[in-house]
């Protein structure tokens, strides 16, 4: 069988599917001004035959997981129908999410029954304040309720993002209410490192702050960093006896950060990407329309990789194609 490989020895058996570009949050760092049609662009989102055709196509190429992103990949009135394509018509292990948490109260016995094998929610404080400053929301009570519903359903494999900001949520009380909060969630709990895009230059020259704020704290309030194979990604985890929860750091700014790449990115419009800030991408959904194209996928699939660079450039502030997080899923 043919694996997703590069030509620096990285696999790749996890992809990023962003099914929808839309989202209902406002968050400073993605979408400030909320979301807007790009009336340069008038192809519809990838539709749910072509999504199974894709799964069957990557699962034959080796890859076990595929993450659902957005925007918001809950807004689409398909979400659960798709995830039982890609589960029961393909050989994809693992089918996972990302969401920002929206009717999350709600929907805890749908992505239950709906045989999910895990979700990641962005909550960017734990402060109701703070949270409504960045997301434009005032949905922290539901969403916390949500992980709750989950919780009590016995929904195991939950995960919690925030994106680092300097001055709004980067202080040591914000660490140590995460660090209460884990006490007692068996929940993983990760900061990323702001990063830089297209338009979001400004704010990106006011909020970032390097991730070693925050493993500071962690390597000064014994936690102790969680080592895993080369194939596990570049998230940095930490443990500590006293907690039921890990905490976990992303660091794109981190030296090496690339080299322990393991995913590709699809755009809800079909667009294969090689790299969240790459120059490059190509449009595969041609290649989705009928059962009969699958080798022709996976053969162009494979092709695009040789041209895979080895690094981003975030360091000299070449964001690539990438104009927000809402179009990759971040």
């Amino acid at each position: 069988m043919n694996i997703l490989k590069d030509s620096f020895g990285r696999k790749f058996p996890y992809i990023r599917l962003s099914i929808s570009d839309v989202c209902n949050f406002k968050c400073g760092y993605c979408l400030p001004d909320g979301y807007k049609i790009d009336r340069s662009d008038n192809r519809k989102f990838l539709n749910i035959e072509e999504i199974g055709r894709l799964a069957k196509a990557l699962s034959e190429l080796g890859v076990s997981k595929i993450r659902l992103t957005g925007g918001e990949p809950t807004v689409r009135k398909d979400f659960f129908e798709i995830i039982k394509i890609i589960k029961e018509n393909s050989g994809i292990k693992k089918t996972v999410m990302t969401t920002n948490g929206y009717r999350l109260d709600k929907i805890a016995e749908d992505i239950k029954n709906s045989g999910l094998d895990g979700i990641n929610i962005s909550i960017d404080s734990l402060n109701a304040d703070t949270f409504k400053k960045i997301t434009g929301h005032d949905r922290l009570e539901e969403i916390l309720k949500g992980i709750k519903n989950l919780q009590k359903l016995n929904f195991k494999n939950i995960k919690i993002n925030a994106v680092l900001l300097k001055g709004i949520n980067d202080s040591e009380k914000d660490f140590d209410d995460w660090a209460e909060f884990l006490k007692n969630n068996e929940i993983d709990f990760r900061y990323i490192e702001l990063m830089q895009t297209g338009d979001n230059i400004d704010y990106f020259n006011n909020y970032h702050v390097p991730a070693k704020k925050f493993t500071d704290y962690l390597n000064n309030n014994n936690w102790i960093i969680q080592t895993f194979g080369k194939d596990a990604g570049p998230s940095k985890n930490y443990l500590n006896p006293k907690f039921k929860g890990k905490f976990g750091v992303i660091a794109p700014y981190s030296k090496d950060f690339c080299k322990s790449c393991n995913r590709l990115r699809i755009t809800a419009k079909g667009d294969l990407r090689l790299c969240l800030f790459g120059n490059t991408g190509i449009n595969i959904r041609h290649l989705m329309q009928k059962d009969n194209q699958i080798e022709e996928l996976k053969d162009l699939i494979l092709k695009q990789l040789n041209f895979k660079k080895e690094s981003h450039y975030l360091e000299i502030g070449d964001t690539g194609l990438t104009k927000n997080l809402s179009t990759t899923g971040g």
